[in-house]
């Protein structure tokens, strides 16, 4: 093996390709594989890629779960082979592998020979798989908490844990990761962790647990690697960005009314969705057409032209049974499509007999997305909330009832898919797999809760979350609850209000106080609308979405272990809602570096304690902090997503002393081009070199062509006395409002709630290299 790699060095030094990409060019699809002899069979090895390895119970067929990617594929990875000792040893540049048949341990170590895990592969024959590490590194993944459990307040994990899709809320995986560089990733459906000071051990309880991962790598490179095997989330649509209002008790009538005064108040929404009202609900194929009694205009598509007309749309609600005595019923008898676990039973709602069918079947799959369901989605119902598919105790059921809808709806239309769903396994995310977090009940210490619920559900992959927001039953919010939650919800992914049957959630229900609160919280959301797009789109290229548990970016920072008072929004803004009635006061604790007050515009050095002044009365600030290096893209506020062409994007920019960067992306919106290149991704860096602060612009990559013209970059810190492009200055404007108005680059100075501000004009979508110099300032 040394020999043939001194023969690539050698290749690299006549041919000038560097020794890395010549081992990639000559890896041999046999190379990266080891059997692993065990006193009970043998175990196949392999490096899928430089951080994940493989490891399968020899005569193993795969994937035996929906947790794995069927499509999944890999390369052959560049390594090398060595024997030390009793050791067999296995190199990529991201692990090494160490295989001592003796003991039938499997040591993993990083690059730079630290331990990250040692299995014991004795017992894996069984199913039985054990794997020791340093002591007391903090663990995560597994599962989180249902809409009803009392416990909140931790992200780690220890003990005995049950990786299992469950009810209400719920999110799972058979997927345990390390802060300390390592994850371990089963095929397994549903999966008993066992986790002690120093070791994880593996179980299922119907099957033999098989196949295991082993993962390396920080938070980010460990979610990238279970995208790679557990299959992307396709993008929601740009809508789907925005605002949604769920009701559960409405006609076409109200729907209408409520649409045009969200538009006559300016307060932006995107989305209304319809509970059961939409439905004609136990008659013949009444699960999925309209109920022409409550909407008398949806099967004939006048309603939805006069929801395309306001801008909005229209989703609906879907459930996993239907009625016995209909005509899909007794087809479903015929066919033997009922769900074993479930029985016949009367349905709350139209107190007629129904029962669950059967996801896991694929015949039931493609039966469930008829005719009837193509009507209603050509008439206006785009999306999908489907609900109570969690009652069976099957951990499939959820997945692959929206597989269903994903499937049917893509062979179908090229339109975007979008759903949510009340629990969540992974690999579902490859259904454009949204997950809420049940029937939550209105009240503060509910909301708060909520936190928890939202970052143990990105712990695990479920990066697509909301919540009804509001809560759900058993309450009316208080106005300040609303404010509140409006202004928590607007920091999440999925941002919708919900609530039980005849309950309101339009911000004006709430008081003159509570709607200004929340229709500014609305707005903000609005206005960072290409910020969010974009980490819509590294969700699906990465694995990590727009938000990230505060672990994820400072993982050798104890003191983010275990919080969940506060996350980051994509990588540059971090916030700690108000989560407590009548508070005056909040203590947090930022971490390290330079943090700017979003809405005081102070400085505040991290890693200590800050205390921030509460509106108990007015609600309407939200502890908001911008990180240095920031780069945050921001458009006008409109009443929905698409109102007006974006010609110009505002860019925030914070210079640090190391470089940043952020990726400008954008694309129809709406349909699956993206896939197949119709995108625009321009990469934008910023650093600050003394006196000088250097921004470049790449050149932009895809073929979708963008109505976006210019950036105008507003560069916080010391003004500049030049600014020059590719080397060339660029004249000085007298201010910010005759540079938007000019048709040609320039700059000008200003100030705002930050300080000085030196504002530069771009043209988007073209490279170029700027250097701002604030070495003299002629005033």
């Amino acid at each position: 093996m040394r020999t043939r790699l001194l023969a690539l060095a050698l290749l690299a030094a006549i041919t000038g390709v560097p020794a890395a990409a010549a081992a990639a060019e000559h890896a041999d699809a046999d190379n990266d594989r080891m059997t692993l002899a065990l006193p009970q069979g043998k175990v196949e090895l392999r490096l899928l890629a430089p951080g994940i390895v493989q490891l399968r119970m020899d005569g193993t067929h795969e994937p035996a779960t929906p947790v794995i990617d069927a499509r999944a594929s890999f390369e052959p990875v560049a390594v090398e082979r060595d024997q030390q000792g009793d050791e067999q040893v296995l190199r990529s540049d991201r692990v090494t592998l160490r295989w001592n048949a003796k003991r039938a341990e499997l040591r993993m170590e990083d690059h730079a020979g630290h331990l990250l895990l040692d299995a014991d592969l004795s017992h894996a024959a069984d199913g039985h798989w054990t794997l020791r590490h340093a002591k007391g590194e903090p663990q995560y993944g597994i599962g989180g908490l249902n809409a009803f459990d009392r416990a909140t307040g931790t992200l780690t994990r220890e003990g005995k844990q049950q990786a299992t899709a469950g009810t209400q809320g719920h999110t799972g995986a058979p997927l345990v990761w390390s802060t300390a560089g390592y994850g371990v990733l089963a095929d397994a459906e549903p999966a008993t962790f066992n986790l002690s000071d120093t070791a994880i051990a593996i179980r299922a309880g119907q099957q033999p647990v098989r196949t295991i991962y082993l993962l390396a790598g920080d938070p980010a490179e460990l979610f990238g690697q279970v995208r790679k095997l557990s299959g992307a989330a396709p993008m929601f649509p740009k809508w789907a960005m925005g605002f949604t209002n769920s009701q559960w008790g409405i006609d076409q009538q109200e729907a209408l009314t409520l649409v045009d005064t969200y538009r006559a108040k300016h307060i932006p929404i995107d989305n209304f969705t319809f509970d059961f009202d939409w439905k004609a609900w136990g008659e013949d194929m009444g699960e999925f057409r309209w109920n022409t009694d409550k909407f008398p205009d949806g099967p004939s598509g006048k309603l939805k032209q006069q929801m395309d007309q306001r801008g909005m749309h229209m989703t609906g609600i879907m459930k996993p049974r239907v009625h016995v005595d209909t005509s899909e019923g007794r087809e479903a008898t015929a066919k033997g499509y009922w769900l074993a676990q479930s029985k016949a039973a009367p349905d709350y709602f139209s107190h007629k007999l129904a029962r669950d069918i059967d996801f896991d079947m694929p015949a039931v799959r493609e039966w469930f997305f008829n005719d009837a369901v193509k009507h209603s989605f050509d008439t206006g119902i785009v999306g999908w909330w489907n609900d109570e598919a969690d009652t069976s105790g099957v951990d499939t059921q959820f997945l692959n009832m929206q597989r269903a809808m994903y499937d049917g709806q893509r062979a179908y239309s090229d339109r975007r898919v979008w759903s949510v769903n009340r629990n969540f396994y992974l690999g579902s995310q490859r259904y454009a797999y949204g997950v809420w977090s049940g029937d939550i009940r209105s009240s503060f210490p509910t909301m708060a809760a909520q936190r928890q619920r939202m970052l143990a559900a990105f712990d695990v992959g479920a990066m697509h979350w909301g919540m009804d927001g509001g809560g759900f039953n058993k309450a009316h919010p208080t106005d300040e609850n609303y404010a509140r939650w409006i202004e928590f919800g607007a920091f999440t992914p999925v941002f919708r209000v919900h609530g039980d049957f005849g309950e309101k959630r339009q911000p004006w229900v709430y008081g003159p106080v509570a709607e200004k609160a929340a229709t500014d919280a609305i707005r903000l959301r609005y206005s960072l609308i290409p910020y969010i797009y974009a980490y819509e789109h590294q969700n699906h290229v990465t694995g990590v979405g727009l938000v990230r548990p505060l672990q994820f970016v400072y993982p050798d920072d104890p003191a983010q272990r275990d919080r969940i008072d506060a996350w980051m929004f994509g990588d540059y803004l971090l916030v700690s809602p108000v989560v407590e009635q009548g508070q005056t006061s909040k203590r947090l604790q930022l971490p390290s570096g330079r943090w700017f007050g979003w809405f005081d515009g102070k400085t505040y050095e991290g890693g200590r304690d800050v205390t921030l002044a509460t509106d108990a009365k007015g609600w309407g600030d939200i502890p908001l902090f911008v990180r240095e290096g920031a780069i945050i893209p921001q458009q006008p506020v409109m009443d929905y997503v698409g109102q007006q062409p974006v010609t110009a994007l505002d860019v925030q920019v914070f210079p640090s002393d190391h470089e940043t960067r952020f990726e400008v992306y954008d694309d129809d919106g709406e349909t699956y081009g993206y896939e197949k290149g119709a995108y625009f991704l321009q990469p934008l860096a910023v650093q600050r070199n003394g006196a000088t602060v250097d921004f470049r612009a790449a050149a932009p990559t895809g073929s979708y062509k963008p109505v976006l013209r210019d950036y105008v970059l507003a560069v916080h810190g010391d003004v500049a006395g030049s600014v020059s492009s590719d080397g060339k200055p660029l004249p000085m404007l007298g201010s910010v409002e005759a540079l938007r108005a000019s048709a040609d680059e320039g700059w000008a100075r200003g100030k705002d709630r930050f300080g000085e501000v030196t504002y530069v004009k771009l043209a988007a979508g073209k490279a170029r290299d700027v250097t701002i110099d604030t070495a003299t300032v002629a005033r």
